[in-house]
């Protein structure tokens, strides 16, 4: 059968290691512990682990262990009698009996408190659990996955994770590659999002332009998968042309990607002061035209706007960058002053 990765996209050397071992250790029952930075994409394997298992017919249920506060994850988890705690008026099954003949994920397992991981232990030593308040323990048949962006080893050297559960749970280590590993993936993935999100706001496709895609693969992308997808998201909104360019992208992009950063508008006066023939403007000039300074520079700034496009040949993205602003800022300009041809 062709393995089903669903969600998951690229094809670099990284992920394709990552491939390799999910083909292995899908089918099997084998306890994985996936590992790797926040937002690799680390459900998206985890659920591909249990389309290509044999548990595929069965419930996928996940739980993130760091948004559920403590007293109410153990309930969540292993379920709770009626009169358990306050509000318990009946009782409730957790993700563990839920989960019984499939998949139960424990996302953030990291940011479990130390007192249930001996509970968590249990249920995978003796394929158990007992509901909060109850006396009966019920038999699951579960495979457990886990996942976490922290180092389990410095966890339990620090003493804040339990060294015989991170051996239970760590029998087959799966580690995601961080964005800035996959190369041209980051493209691949790019135009993706790009692409859905044009059509889910019923934009004509946008595409990357050879410059702004340098920018995007050198770019170290801390926030991974999920940083560019938001990024994406925002251009689809922003960008006014239907080619992304440098000046689209933001600041720090251009800075982390070691390419060339426009220089400050203090350089580039320093140019003109020093080149030949320059003459500030003083107030005689002022008096002369009978302007007053907000409606000379206004003046001033649509000439050189109206020159801009004349130079570019009405190629607004060719005119932001003689001017040294952003695209944006420009149709802005040219709307407020109604410059703006359809």
């Amino acid at each position: 059968m062709a393995l089903n990765i669903d969600g998951m996209i690229g094809n670099s050397p990284a992920l394709r290691e990552v491939y390799k071992i999910l083909e292995k250790v899908a089918p099997t029952d084998s306890t994985v512990l996936v590992t790797g930075e926040s937002g690799t994409g680390k459900e998206l394997l985890v659920r591909a682990l249990h389309k290509n298992s044999k548990r595929r017919d069965k419930p996928f249920v996940p739980i993130n262990c760091g948004a559920i506060p403590r007293e109410l994850l153990e309930s969540e988890l292993f379920g709770h009698e009626k009169g358990a705690f306050t509000h318990a008026i009946r009782s409730r099954p957790g993700r563990f009996e839920l989960a019984d003949g499939g998949t139960i994920f424990l996302d953030e397992i990291g940011e479990m408190d130390f007192s249930l991981q001996v509970k968590i232990l249990r249920a995978l030593q003796e394929k158990e659990i007992e509901r909060v308040g109850g006396t009966v323990t019920k038999k699951v048949d579960v495979r457990v996955v886990a996942a976490t962006n922290r180092d389990l080893e410095v966890e339990v050297a620090a003493g804040r994770f339990r060294e015989d559960l991170f051996y239970r749970l760590n029998v087959i280590p799966m580690q995601l590659p961080p964005l800035r590993e996959r190369g041209e993936d980051i493209l691949v993935l790019a135009e993706y999002f790009l692409r859905n999100f044009c059509f889910e706001k019923d934009r004509p496709n946008m595409q990357v332009g050879p410059q702004a895609r340098a920018m995007l693969v050198a770019y170290s992308w801390p926030g991974n998968v999920r940083e560019l997808e938001n990024f994406m998201e925002r251009l689809s909104i922003l960008c006014e042309g239907q080619r992304v360019e440098p000046t689209d992208l933001p600041e720090k992009i251009q800075r982390n990607s070691g390419m060339p950063v426009p220089e400050s508008g203090s350089e580039k006066i320093q140019q003109i002061i020093l080149s030949a023939g320059f003459a500030w403007p003083e107030l005689k000039d002022l008096r002369d035209k009978g302007l007053g300074l907000k409606e000379f520079l206004d003046e001033t700034e649509e000439r050189l706007l109206t020159e801009a496009l004349k130079e570019a040949g009405g190629v607004k993205n060719q005119a932001a960058e003689i001017l040294g602003i952003k695209r944006t800022t420009l149709i802005e300009k040219l709307k407020k002053r109604n410059l703006l041809d359809g």
